[in-house]
Order: structure tokens, then C-alpha cells, then sequence
């Protein structure tokens, strides 16, 4: 089940009056205390209307603007989304799918997600992530439509997320996002077995 929400809270009130609003979404799991294989996540995975301080791969080489248009209509494709990582943490590997996107939203001009990491499946992830200081994101895209090919920053008008990265924030097309593992306890998630 999901639900799409504009949250009307003062502190987003406070937001839209300043002529931003907040837009989010989220499939809702039923809580199950201690689950082995749920790790929480929450990251920023990339900035609307801001160019890229990189070209991303598959941009032929320009930085790039997702516009808050296009953002805000791509926000359900989001979720139920794969995230992974690639060994070396230095880009993109589909097939290394390690958790999933359950909740996203735009904040501003921080496209912000939420999830859960297969801990159980891909346990050297906790450890190398958090002895990482600085770990980030970076989005995977279908049926990008680009403004103008010929501009020198590419303007997305139009997009489907395929997914996320898991990556070395050096190496994402935007160096401002982040990723952090949600507080939980090791012995709470730990499956003794009889």
C-alpha cells in the first residue's frame, strides 16, 4: 500500500511559505522488531534544479539538471526500487542489488530516500559503510527526456528511476549526497540458532 502525501506540518508550512514545498511518498512494510534482514537506510539521492558537479554515466559526458517537474512526477517510480553498489564502491552494478527504496521525498531541492539493506544477505556492507565517512548516492534513469542535446548542461525534463547506487560520495555526479545506516541494535537483529 502507498501513499502519496503533501505533508502540511508547520515546519513544511514554514517551507512553503518561504516558496518551497515538501512532496512524499511511501510504501508502508508492517513492522517486525528485530527483523535479520532489514537494516534501515535514509539518503539524499540527488538535488533538483541544481546542475551536477559531474557528468553522470550515461550522460555522454555533460553535468546535468533534473528539473523539480520532472522529480516530483518520477517520485512513485522510486518505490519498490532496487538500491546496490558496485565492489570498489565507485559506481553502478545492477545485479548487486542490496536493498530497496521504500519511501522518497523532495524537501527543498533534496530528493531524499528510505529504505532497507539485505544486512543478513550483505553483511560486509554495515561494517564498511560505517567506517566510511563518506559515502553517497546517485540515481539510475529510463526514458530521460533532455531539453536540449545540444546545451552544454543537459536539462531533464522527463524521467523514470530504475534504481539507486550505493557509492563514494567523490564519485557521484553529485557530491553533495549522502548515505547513513539507521540507528538499530546488532543483538536485536541478530537470529541465534537452535
Amino acid at each position: 500500500m502507498h501513499h502519496t502525501q503533501r505533508h502540511r506540518s508547520p515546519s513544511s508550512a514554514n517551507r512553503s511559505a518561504r516558496g518551497m514545498e515538501l512532496h512524499a511518498m511511501a510504501v508502508e512494510f508492517p513492522v517486525v522488531h528485530g527483523h535479520p534482514n532489514r537494516l534501515p537506510f535514509e539518503g539524499v539521492l540527488t538535488l533538483v534544479d541544481t546542475p551536477s558537479d559531474k557528468a553522470p554515466n550515461g550522460a555522454r559526458g555533460h553535468r546535468v539538471i533534473l528539473t523539480r517537474a520532472a522529480a516530483e512526477a518520477a517520485l512513485p517510480s522510486l518505490l519498490g526500487m532496487a538500491v546496490d553498489y558496485k565492489a570498489g564502491w565507485d559506481g553502478h552494478d545492477a545485479r548487486q542489488k542490496c536493498g530497496i527504496i521504500t519511501a522518497a521525498e523532495i524537501d527543498g531541492n533534496r530528493l531524499t530516500i528510505a529504505g532497507y539493506l539485505y544486512a543478513r544477505d550483505f553483511p560486509e556492507m554495515e561494517q564498511t559503510i560505517q567506517s566510511s565517512a563518506g559515502m553517497g548516492m546517485s540515481y539510475e534513469l529510463a526514458d530521460a527526456h533532455v531539453a536540449d542535446m545540444r546545451a552544454s548542461i543537459w536539462t531533464l525534463t522527463r524521467a523514470t528511476f530504475t534504481g539507486a547506487a550505493i557509492l563514494l560520495r567523490d564519485k557521484a555526479a553529485y557530491r553533495s549526497t549522502s548515505f547513513q545506516l539507521m540507528q538499530t541494535s546488532k543483538t536485536h537483529r541478530r537470529v541465534v540458532a537452535r
